[in-house]
């Protein structure tokens, strides 16, 4: 799911709801949704408040899981923003298809609450220094925000490939992302060719390659990158999702 959002799964056959609700109160942090908005598309934006939010270091990349009613079942997001001393955080999801995840943007409304597990580790960005080139899709938007908005120092571009043009225009115009280029997928993922050549074409900037999204994109722009001569301390890679497969965050 997101563009700041993606989905993943845990489960646990034939466990109790006492057992759940236990765990649930011992690792997660209970918040409340103070704002939600519908931004264009499929796109939803969130404003979680917790008292346990607040004096948390946090740093883009890093993700929240948000528990589907069980400790057992969860969705991953990347934050958009995290404010530590007021104990807010903004979540930025795409609810694409149907799903816990999906379902629960399209429902979240104001006062509602829910059982937050994080911040914790996903992609470390904090030695990231010079420009910074993001490859990914809708659940890389939230990502893109937080880099840019944190790092503002750092020239950031971020290359996306979507379903939805209009709508990803909407959002990034809507949280201040600058250097988008957009890409529409098509069948057989011909599209990605072009943007090999584009990030190709950045490789001897000095910049740093962060790969996310669909794992098989990012796949295909590694190949890429590597036969260009960019050394791998200079790729970071995270797989949100792939067809068909949960358990990706």
């Amino acid at each position: 799911m997101t563009a700041s959002s993606h989905a993943t799964t845990t489960t646990t056959p034939r466990q109790t709801g006492g057992f759940s609700k236990a765990l649930l109160r011992l690792f997660m942090k209970r918040a409340v949704i103070v704002a939600t908005e519908n931004l264009a598309g499929q796109f939803h934006l969130l404003t979680l408040e917790s008292p346990a939010f607040r004096g948390v270091a946090w740093q883009p990349g890093q993700k929240v899981q948000i528990a589907m009613g069980s400790a057992f079942v969860a969705r991953t997001f990347t934050p958009v923003e995290w404010h530590a001393a007021t104990g807010r955080t903004r979540l930025l999801g795409y609810a694409h298809g149907a799903g816990p995840g999906s379902d629960w943007l399209r429902e979240a409304r104001k006062n509602d609450e829910c059982d937050v597990f994080g911040p914790r580790s996903s992609l470390d960005t904090r030695a990231l220094t010079g420009p910074v080139v993001i490859f990914g899709d809708e659940t890389s938007i939230g990502l893109a925000c937080a880099l840019q908005h944190r790092h503002q120092e750092t020239a950031v571009q971020s290359f996306l490939e979507t379903d939805d043009m209009d709508s990803v225009r909407a959002v990034a115009a809507h949280l201040g992302i600058g250097g988008l280029h957009l890409s529409q997928r098509v069948a057989g993922d011909a599209h990605l060719q072009a943007i090999v050549e584009q990030l190709a074409a950045l490789a001897s900037t000095g910049s740093t390659f962060l790969l996310t999204g669909k794992a098989q994109s990012i796949q295909r722009l590694h190949r890429g990158l590597k036969s260009t001569g960019v050394p791998g301390a200079r790729i970071l890679t995270k797989a949100y999702w792939a067809p068909g497969k949960t358990g990706l965050d």
